[in-house]
C-alpha cells in the first residue's frame, strides 16, 4: 500500500504535491519523494520518514516547475529501511523518466532475469516498482519511433508493459519533456483517480490514490482510471487516454474499503464511508440472528477505521455507541508497522482507555479486521483492565485467512491469527468472550450496495483466490523464506507455510 500523485498544473506544483501527500499519509509511512519538472530538467527530493520529516523549505525551494509527481511508501516489496528504495525511482534512458508504483508485482524476480539477459538493464535495489521503472524505459524505447514520443507511442508502451509484468499496480510516471503518465493494471485492484481544475490559463490535472486527495486540494473529480488504462498529460494540459490492455475487468481490492482508504474517498465510484456503514449494518443483522443471547451494554469502535461500522452497528442493535478509547494522533498506523515487537509496543503509546465507558459493563468492541491478533489481544486487554465485566469482538471484515500479494503487508499464513483458527479459538487467542467476523458475502455487498457495477472484487486475503491467476504456492512459499527476520519469521515457520499454501492452489 502506497499513496501516489501526480499534477499538471498552471502554476507550481511543489506545494500541491506536499499537501497532497499529506492527505495520502496514511498509505504509507516509512518514505516520501517529490519530483518535479522544468523543460527537460527534473529536480528530486525524497528520503526515509514521514512527509513532514522529508521536506524542509529548503527542498521545497529546490522543486520548481509546474508539473510533477509525488509518492509515500509503505514497503511490501524490498526493505523498510533502505533509503535507496524511497521512490519515485529514476533512469535516465532512453528519456529522462521517473515513476512511483502502488502495488507488487508477482513477477518481479523473473523481470529481473529478463532485465539482466535480453533487455541490458541494471536493477539497484530490491524494489519491484525499480523493474517496473524499467520495464516501461525499455518499452519506451523499443515503441519509439520518432525523436519526439506521442501518446500513441507511449500507450503502445504500456501495451507492452501489460504484456510482460504480472500483479498488482497502480502507477504514476513522468517523462522529462513531455508530460506525466498514469496506467493501472488490467484486473485494477489498486485504485487511481483522475480530477481537474479550470482556472483561467486553462485545465490543470491530477491523478491520484484516493479521491480525498482531489477534492481537499480544490479539484474536482473527473473519473477513475479504468483497469488497464493509460491517461497521459502532456505538458501543455492536453488529456489523453486510452485502454491499453487486451483484456481488462474491474476487481478492486475490497480491503481499501474495509481499512487501507480514508473515509472521505470516494473509490470506483463507490463511497468508502457508505461501504463501511453497511458493513456495521451486516454485522448487526449478523449477530441478531445468531448471537441473539449476547447481553451488550455498549458499542465502542477501535479508532479510526473501525467507526463508521461500530456506529451502524450500535444502531441497528439499539445499544448506546460510546467512544471508549482516546487515540494518540502521533503515533503511526499499527497495521504498517514492522515487526511484531514495534506493534505490540506501539498499541498502548496509541490508544487509552476511558475507564468511564467500561466499567461494569458488557462491552463490543468493534474494528475493521483482525490481521495478526497483536492489536486485538492487547486492546481486549485494555478494556478488561478499565472495568469491562464482558468483552465481545466484532470484525467488520472475515477472518484473514492467506497471504495478500497485491501490495497488503500480510505475505505468510504464519502470521494470520485467522488462518487455522475456528471462531471460537481466535477469541480465546484474543482474550475475548465472543467472537463475531463478518461473512465474506456480505462484505461483498457492502461494497456493491453503495455501487452495483462493482460485480467482482480481489478478495485473496478471505478466500485464497488470486485473480490474476499466477500465485502458485510455491511462489508464496518463496516470500514466506525471504521475509525479514524484523517480522518474526523463522525457518520453522517457513517450512510450515509452504504446507499449508499447498491448499491455495487447490482452490
Amino acid at each position: 500500500m502506497c499513496g501516489i500523485l501526480g499534477i499538471v498544473a498552471r502554476s507550481p506544483v511543489n506545494q500541491l504535491l506536499y499537501d497532497g501527500l499529506l492527505l495520502l499519509q496514511h498509505r504509507g509511512q516509512n518514505a516520501a519523494g517529490i519530483v518535479t519538472s522544468t523543460h527537460n530538467s527534473l529536480h528530486m527530493q525524497k528520503g526515509n520518514g514521514m512527509v513532514h520529516d522529508v521536506f524542509r523549505t529548503r527542498n521545497m525551494r529546490s522543486l520548481p516547475g509546474n508539473i510533477g509527481i509525488a509518492h509515500c511508501r509503505y514497503p511490501t516489496a524490498g526493505s523498510a529501511f533502505n533509503s535507496a528504495e524511497a521512490q519515485p525511482f529514476y533512469v535516465n534512458s532512453p528519456f529522462g523518466i521517473v515513476l512511483g508504483h502502488n502495488g507488487n508485482l508477482t513477477n518481479s524476480e523473473r523481470l529481473k532475469e529478463e532485465m539482466f539477459r535480453t533487455d541490458l538493464r541494471h536493477i539497484n535495489t530490491n524494489s519491484d516498482s525499480e523493474v517496473l521503472l524499467n520495464v516501461l524505459a525499455h518499452e519506451l524505447e523499443r515503441a519509439q519511433v520518432k525523436l519526439r514520443l506521442d501518446p500513441p507511442t507511449i500507450f503502445a508502451a504500456v501495451a507492452n508493459v501489460h504484456k510482460r509484468v504480472r500483479g498488482a499496480y497502480a502507477v504514476i510516471a513522468m517523462i522529462a519533456g513531455h508530460g506525466v503518465l498514469a496506467f493501472r493494471d488490467p484486473y485494477g485492484i489498486r485504485p487511481a483517480v483522475i480530477g481537474y481544475n479550470e482556472t483561467e490559463q486553462g485545465t490543470e490535472y491530477m491523478v491520484a490514490s484516493e479521491s480525498v486527495a482531489i477534492d481537499a486540494l480544490g479539484f474536482r473529480v473527473l473519473r477513475d482510471v479504468g483497469p488497464g488504462e493509460a491517461v497521459f498529460i502532456d505538458e501543455d494540459g492536453n488529456f489523453h487516454a486510452q485502454q491499453c490492455a487486451e483484456k481488462a475487468s474491474l476487481n478492486p481490492c475490497i480491503f481499501e474499503y474495509v481499512y487501507l482508504a480514508r473515509p472521505d474517498s470516494v473509490i470506483d465510484g463507490a463511497s468508502v464511508y457508505e461501504a463501511r456503514l453497511n458493513m456495521g449494518d451486516a454485522l448487526a443483522a449478523k449477530i441478531r440472528r445468531q448471537h441473539p443471547g449476547l447481553a451488550i451494554d455498549v458499542v465502542i469502535p477501535i479508532p479510526d477505521s473501525s467507526r463508521p461500522s461500530a456506529l451502524q452497528l450500535a444502531q441497528g442493535l439499539g445499544v448506546p455507541y460510546r467512544e471508549g478509547f482516546v487515540k494518540n494522533r502521533y503515533i503511526g498506523r499499527t497495521f504498517i508497522m514492522s515487526g511484531h515487537a514495534v506493534r505490540r509496543k506501539s498499541v498502548r503509546a496509541k490508544l487509552n482507555a476511558i475507564g468511564l465507558e467500561f466499567r461494569g459493563k458488557n462491552v463490543l468492541l468493534v474494528d475493521d479486521s483482525i490481521v495478526r491478533g497483536t492489536t486485538s489481544r492487547e486492546i481486549v486487554q485494555m478494556a478488561r483492565e478499565a472495568g469491562a465485566r464482558r468483552v465481545y469482538f466484532a470484525s467488520a471484515a472475515p477472518p484473514v485467512r492467506f497471504p495478500n500479494v497485491y501490495g497488503i503487508d500480510m505475505p505468510t499464513r504464519a502470521e494470520l491469527i485467522g488462518a487455522h483458527r475456528s471462531e471460537e479459538e481466535v477469541a480465546r487467542e484474543i482474550g475475548a468472550d465472543a467472537l463475531i467476523y463478518q461473512d465474506l458475502d456480505a462484505l461483498r455487498d457492502a461494497v456493491r450496495k453503495v455501487n452495483p457495477r462493482l460485480a467482482s472484487f480481489e478478495t485473496s486475503c478471505f478466500d485464497g483466490h488470486y485473480i490474476t491467476g499466477d500465485v502458485t504456492s510455491d511462489y508464496l512459499a518463496s516470500i514466506a523464506v525471504r521475509r525479514d527476520a524484523s517480522r518474526d519469521f523463522d525457518g520453522e515457520d517457513a517450512d510450515a507455510a509452504q504446507l499449508d499454501l499447498n491448499l491455495v492452489t487447490a482452490q
